[in-house]
């Protein structure tokens, strides 16, 4: 999970094919897979690196450094007053980092940590996450939005599939119902840190709205983490390779990389392609959890899997094309 920027405005015509005047489809579309792939494949990192790596320590690390590049990178290519906001713009996206990435990312990250049985695998936490789109539009509702018929249909679908994913069975590979119950505390703060952050006087670059999100979301988890006594006995000698390669692969690609191809798409690509994305995230995290650490699949995560993904696609579809 990363900060979300603002939405770009829709294209329509030729250029919806070709993501605007002078950009080849290819450049749209190899963006687009990195956002699909490298997206996707962070709740697999999650759970590679928490594996012997504090979770909550681990997340404001990743966080903290991924903002730190971000921050050099701007200040060189753009100069002493690259990042320079005011006070009202500080503190919107301080509290919007928060809920994204202290509460959202955070959470996940917690729900992922423990032993068989306890933690939830990525896969499923990819699905749960999944509704983000879905509670965005139940907030929608309460402040006096009216979204339409189709709009609610889909949210009524996937949370029909949510309840299917997560209602006990006592079977092998059942989805543990506190964790479950963790990642969705997570998707709502993740949703309210995303409705805000249309509603706040934020910084007017997304970059640099990201920078402060991220230093503001690493400060509260390593304040959680020291608070759970996460550092207490921390060897690091004691941490595998393999925690500390996913570690960097998340700072790397997760927050850097696959950002920027979903900033670069917003400004050359229809948003009803780059929607595509919220459904197509829990799918490839499915798929790889399965490949990769032999994650169980069994009917019903196939079956609320599908009913979720189906419900999020109804609501894109039918939302995003026609909302700036």
């Amino acid at each position: 999970m990363t900060s979300s920027p603002p939405s770009a405005t829709p294209t329509t015509g030729p250029a919806a094919v070709s993501g605007g005047p002078g950009t080849a489809p290819a450049l749209v579309w190899t963006a687009l897979l990195l956002v699909y792939v490298l997206w996707g494949s962070t709740y697999l990192g999650i759970r590679i690196t928490v594996e012997s790596l504090p979770p909550l320590a681990s997340a404001a690390l990743r966080f903290a450094t991924a903002g730190l590049v971000l921050a050099v990178v701007l200040r060189l290519r753009r100069g002493p007053g690259a990042l320079r906001v005011d006070w009202r713009q500080l503190r919107s996206a301080a509290l919007v980092g928060v809920l994204l990435l202290a509460g959202g990312n955070g959470l996940v990250v917690l729900a992922e940590s423990g032993p068989p049985g306890v933690a939830v695998p990525s896969g499923i936490a990819a699905l749960l996450v999944a509704t983000v789109p879905l509670l965005v539009v139940l907030l929608r509702s309460v402040t006096g939005d009216r979204p339409g018929l189709a709009t609610l249909g889909g949210v009524t679908v996937g949370f029909v599939g949510l309840v299917l994913l997560v209602l006990p069975t006592g079977g092998v590979g059942a989805v543990p119902l506190v964790g479950a119950l963790t990642v969705v505390a997570a998707a709502t703060s993740w949703s309210v840190g995303s409705f805000l952050s249309g509603r706040l006087s934020m910084p007017a670059d997304p970059f640099v709205a990201t920078v402060y999100e991220m230093f503001a979301g690493a400060a509260v988890l390593a304040v959680l983490a020291a608070g759970r006594g996460e550092l207490r006995g921390f060897d690091p000698g004691a941490v595998t390779a393999r925690s500390w390669w996913a570690l960097a692969y998340l700072m790397v690609f997760g927050s850097l990389v696959a950002f920027t191809a979903y900033v670069w798409l917003l400004h050359h690509a229809p948003i009803s392609l780059v929607s595509t994305y919220a459904y197509v995230n829990p799918v490839v995290a499915v798929a790889l959890g399965a490949l990769l650490v032999a994650e169980p699949v069994t009917p019903q995560v196939l079956l609320g899997g599908a009913v979720i993904v189906a419900g999020v696609a109804l609501v894109v579809t039918t939302e995003r094309p026609t909302r700036r």
